[in-house]
């Protein structure tokens, strides 16, 4: 059993509400969006509502969608991050939910891009770090630098996403919507496994208490009714409590959330006492600058990243340390005259 990819094609899906943002919700939905992206596109949506002095979106048009997003750019200085997602937000808007055409020129002014070296630790800083770990969030670590995972890749993994046999990960569903493997350490398996036998027996605890089965992705409960409750489908790190599912309502267990980690992350930071501003995305930095180091080739670092476009991967480059030993500071030079 596999994914299903979010490919978004037109439709004759009609929404059930009367009011607007409910609409967008069902329609969201419909196609399947993440509750992380439904919560964006009407933060977005609603914003270029007010904008507009609370008109409705079909008295509008090019010029009031560009001035919107000018706006942004101009005036309250958002990331240009920020602005591509508000626009993708109005054009789903326009196109999905109230079928109009929308401009294909829209020329907004644009944000600035600028280029941001990525915070990357030393092979020493980040063993430090780790160490300071401990548990589950020492495992979610060593899982994040050893594979190159974005936090909520590795919250999101799947039993049977592990491929021990291999020594490899599957990335269901990353950025961008698409599938991808990276590598699993040797060293983390027997650890993994060791959490997997506690997993389990919560897994167990559950089923014996009939608790509703874990969220599966794309509606695959719908054609698959049975998949949420067997172990294959389990979160590989499931929350310590039930929660409700702010899309059905349900009670169940979910992933860990986010904050665990960058919590544990901030207080090892504390404890080894590195300046650095280090996140949960740190070690994903790093595990491509120290591939990169080591020589590995850098189209491989892109596919075990997931990155679109090599170009992407290349601004690790500009942190690389290798070679570096090898280089002497022109103050080096002169020092001996300034004393």
């Amino acid at each position: 059993m596999s994914y299903q990819k979010n490919t978004i094609k037109k439709s004759k899906f009609k929404p059930q509400s009367t009011r607007l943002m409910d609409q967008v919700r069902e329609v969201l939905r419909y196609h399947h969006y993440s509750i992380r992206t439904e919560q964006a596109y009407v933060k977005w949506i609603l914003s270029f509502i007010r904008f507009n002095n609370k008109r409705h979106p079909q008295e509008l048009g090019k010029l009031e969608i560009e001035a919107f997003l000018s706006d942004m750019a101009v005036n309250k200085n958002y990331a240009a991050s920020s602005q591509s997602l508000a626009m993708n937000s109005i054009v789903f808007l326009y196109k999905q939910v109230l079928d109009l055409p929308i401009a294909d020129d829209l020329a907004p002014i644009r944000s600035k891009k600028p280029v941001r070296l990525p915070v990357v630790l030393s092979q020493s800083e980040t063993s430090s770090l780790i160490s300071a770990m401990t548990g589950v969030t020492a495992i979610l670590a060593k899982l994040m630098y050893g594979g190159g995972l974005r936090v909520l890749e590795v919250l999101r993994l799947r039993v049977q996403d592990i491929d021990f046999s291999n020594g490899y990960l599957i990335i269901r569903d990353g950025k961008g919507g698409n599938d991808r493997t990276t590598l699993l350490a040797k060293s983390l398996v027997a650890d993994l496994q060791a959490h997997l036998l506690e997993t389990k027996a919560l897994f167990d605890l559950d089923r014996e208490n009939n608790i509703a089965g874990v969220y599966l992705p794309n509606a695959l409960d719908e054609k698959y009714p049975n998949a949420g409750v067997t172990w294959g489908w389990q979160y590989v790190f499931p929350s310590k409590t039930l929660s409700k599912d702010p899309t059905t309502g349900i009670i169940r267990r979910h992933h860990l959330n986010e904050s665990v980690i960058q919590k544990s992350i901030r207080s090892a930071k504390n404890k080894i006492g590195v300046d650095k501003r280090i996140t949960s995305h740190t070690l994903r930095h790093s595990f491509a600058t120290h591939l990169l180091e080591a020589g590995t080739n850098i189209r491989v670092v892109q596919e075990l990243l997931g990155h679109a476009d090599v170009k992407t991967t290349e601004i690790y480059t500009h942190v690389l340390q290798q070679n570096l030993d090898s280089v002497v500071s022109p103050l080096e030079k002169i020092q001996a005259q300034l004393e």
